[in-house]
């Protein structure tokens, strides 16, 4: 009977990954809104019957989307799937919600690093010099509408900044992956609880962001990278390119704990509610500048425990 239960829901399960990849492939426009749903069917049914069961139903979604979809599909399902059963396997394990984020995260990173191998291994498709090619457009249209609006001397040496970013970003791809990984994976590790939650009456969530803290340990990792982007600043070998990704990466980090902490400095101090949300649209608007500065916050509350202090004049 059980058997039976868990063929039934694994045809239920594919069936709707299937369904949502085609509403993706033949409608992109519309289909780009279930880009982060297509791991909830695999992070359902591993979650429900663990990691055996959901590799079969990877492996089945893989052979069934290559016959009705196309060869195309096999990136978006080896993504989907990969992340799905990493976050799924978790939640079967009864892991805290942020062990499977980090479970989920690490699945979604070895998706996107298997997409990319494939993309040029089999497709041709430089992930890099695509990404490359289009943000020089971006940035030829910008200096071509600025030369005929009559921009001075400024907006040329931010044209200039623009093309030296744009000239790094191969440099920056493991980072890309990082954050892209984390990000993915919090989307559907969260949608996936509200339809659990709905479909079996758990109460799977989130704890409240204000109380989001990293280990102290990020802080060194984030020096030691800075100090070595300074030493190896001059040349471009393997050892540039790991500090300026781990420097990226952990900066990107202690920017979440510094909004961590002004999100846990309204709660205590009774502030409104609107202070952490004008913080977060500041900083996106004006990311040079306020950006840079909630990261200053987050090394001072990781490094000088901010919270307990807080706590202690309560």
């Amino acid at each position: 009977m059980n058997d039976t239960r868990k063929i039934t829901e694994g045809a239920l399960m594919t069936g709707a990954y299937l369904l949502l990849l085609l509403i993706i492939l033949f409608t992109p426009i519309i289909g780009s809104i279930f880009l982060f749903v297509l791991p909830v069917p695999f992070i359902f049914y591993s979650y429900r019957h663990g990691w055996k069961p959901g590799v079969l139903m990877f492996v089945a979604a893989m052979v069934f989307s290559l016959i009705f979809a196309t060869v195309f599909s096999l990136p978006i399902t080896l993504l989907s799937g990969i992340g799905g059963l990493f976050i799924g396997g978790s939640m079967y394990k009864k892991r805290s919600s942020y062990e499977t984020w980090a479970g989920g995260t690490i699945g979604f990173i070895i998706g996107l690093v298997s997409v990319y191998l494939i993309s040029q291994l089999f497709f041709g498709m430089n992930w890099a010099e695509e990404i490359r090619t289009g943000l020089n457009d971006a940035v030829s249209m910008t200096e071509g509408l600025m030369g005929a609006l009559g921009s001075g001397e400024g907006a040329e040496t931010q044209l200039e900044a623009l093309e030296e970013q744009v000239a790094a970003l191969p440099d920056y791809l493991p980072s890309i992956f990082a954050i892209g990984g984390i990000m993915y994976a919090f989307v559907s590790q969260w949608l996936s609880y509200k339809i659990i939650n709905r479909v079996e009456g758990k109460k799977f969530h989130f704890p409240a962001f204000r109380n989001f803290n990293l280990p102290t340990s990020v802080l060194w990792y984030y020096f030691f990278a800075l100090i070595f982007t300074l030493v190896f600043a001059e040349s471009n070998d393997i050892w540039y390119l790991a500090a300026i990704n781990v420097f990226t990466l952990t900066g990107a980090f202690l920017v979440l704990q510094g909004f961590a902490f002004i999100f846990y400095y309204t709660y205590v101090k009774e502030k409104s509610k609107a202070l952490p949300i004008l913080a977060i649209v500041g900083s996106l608007l004006f990311p040079t500048i306020l950006m840079y500065l909630v990261r200053i916050l987050g090394i001072i509350d990781l490094g000088f425990s901010l919270r307990e202090r807080l706590q202690a004049k309560k």
